[in-house]
């Protein structure tokens, strides 16, 4: 995982797999972000391979959070087999996904 400030939002960059065994380190970046008051973070799923149900409940606990703090996380990228784990669970329908990072950025809608 990466993570790069880019226009309004924290970009954080996935890579790899997102499951039980590398799930902690995106939990923890995402709640250091939320609490020091980032209103806007972008998950880009790009480079990611496979995403599990430990990896979707980190992102949908995640997003909560944020709500709760006025911010959201939102996705960029996601490829067939990780789209395919948020399509099956409905959990598609709460996040705002957008086809990469360069549309999602240019979207400026207030946090």
């Amino acid at each position: 995982m990466t993570t790069e400030r880019r226009a309004d939002a924290v970009v954080l960059t996935l890579s790899g797999e997102l499951d039980h065994d590398t799930a902690e380190p995106l939990r923890e970046a995402l709640g250091l972000h939320i609490r020091q008051g980032a209103r806007r973070i972008l998950v880009d799923c790009g480079p990611l391979g496979f995403c599990d149900s430990t990896g979707l409940n980190v992102l949908l606990h995640a997003r909560l959070a944020a709500l709760e703090s006025g911010g959201r996380i939102e996705l960029a990228a996601l490829r067939p087999p990780v789209a395919r784990m948020f399509e099956i669970t409905g959990a598609y329908s709460v996040f705002q996904v957008y086809a990469g990072v360069e549309e999602a950025l240019a979207d400026e809608r207030p946090a």
